[in-house]
């Protein structure tokens, strides 16, 4: 059994050493479900065979021992082995290695995958699309229950929950590439009509009110912004723009519903289908978003942004954020 689990262990050093090493594609929650299946089987096999044959070896060693003392006693011989036995036995009732990575972690394992598949998944800022709200590297927390909870590998939603409202910081699978997961800001619900045009957001008709804010130095660009503060609803966050940047959107892709949105050099207007989102960045013109590949469907939402839990350049950072 140990050949098998050194195998099966190996598979799994091998596929996260190609992963690191981007010679496959990863897929965690893939491999997290795997570790939790494979260590969960290793762990009933030690509760209902491989624990109880080790105690009846240590049942029988003591057996024996017993036997052999009494008949030493008989012989008015007295033994002093009983430490030795002891040791032996604990020898026995020890976990092999092949169990303690195995069996021994599936309680760990298992705490994690219902943690990040129902709870809360963690996850970095990897680009300053969403800059100033959020920065590259900063470190967050993503609620997965609120829009409702969804079968990990499937995503096949189990509740309904609360639908997405404009304004919120969401997280979900790129539909042009759905194992990547992208982060922006909920624009337009089903139903909506959402115009960006001449670098202005106007939802159902209406312009989105915002308020100019002092510029904003971007510490990796090394340059200011143009800063601002907008209303989605009740929510209040601030966004950048950037006059070297034109309205016109180029490079847009062909993407489902395609036909829902009118691109002109002022920007673009679109149409929101049922059961899909409009997202955009609060870096407005460095932002890889709805503008140019889509719509993201509701079976690819991933949960709702709503904490920073550290950002290790800075502490100030912690916290919650709109």
């Amino acid at each position: 059994m140990q050949f098998v689990t050194a195998a099966v262990l190996a598979a799994f050093a091998g596929y996260a050493g190609a992963w690191y090493f981007e010679m496959v594609e990863g897929n965690f929650a893939l491999l997290l479900f795997l570790a939790t299946v494979v260590t969960g089987v290793y762990w009933v096999a030690e509760r209902l065979w491989f624990l109880p044959q080790r105690r009846r070896q240590a049942q029988a060693l003591e057996a024996r021992h017993e036997e052999r003392t009494a008949a030493l006693a008989a012989q008015g011989i007295k033994t002093t082995a009983d430490a030795d036995v002891a040791e032996e036995r604990q020898r026995i009732l020890m976990q092999p290695w092949w169990l303690d990575w195995t069996a021994g972690l599936f309680p760990v394992i298992i705490a994690v995958f219902v943690l990040r598949s129902f709870l809360f998944e963690p996850f970095k800022i990897p680009s300053g699309s969403m800059i100033p709200t959020l920065l590259v590297g900063d470190l967050i927390l993503v609620n997965k229950f609120t829009y409702g909870l969804r079968l990990p590998v499937l995503h096949t939603r189990l509740t309904g929950g609360t639908p997405p409202a404009r304004g919120d910081v969401m997280v979900f699978r790129y539909p042009p590439k759905p194992s990547l997961d992208y982060i922006k800001r909920v624009v337009g619900i089903p139903g909506d009509q959402v115009a960006y045009l001449n670098k202005r957001l106007t939802i159902n008709g209406v312009p989105v009110p915002t308020t100019q804010l002092p510029e904003y130095f971007d510490q990796d660009a090394m340059r200011y912004f143009k800063h601002f503060e907008e209303s989605l609803g009740e929510r209040k966050h601030r966004l950048l723009t950037d006059d070297e940047r034109p309205a016109f959107i180029p490079g847009t892709e062909d993407f489902p519903f395609k036909g829902n949105c009118r691109y002109s050099v002022e920007g673009v207007v679109c149409k929101v289908p049922e059961g899909q989102y409009f997202v955009m960045g609060d870096n407005r013109d460095n932002s890889l978003d709805s503008r140019y590949w889509g719509f993201v469907p509701d079976r690819n939402i991933v949960g709702k942004a709503f904490l920073i839990w550290m950002n290790f350049g800075n502490l100030k950072r912690i916290g919650a954020f709109n």
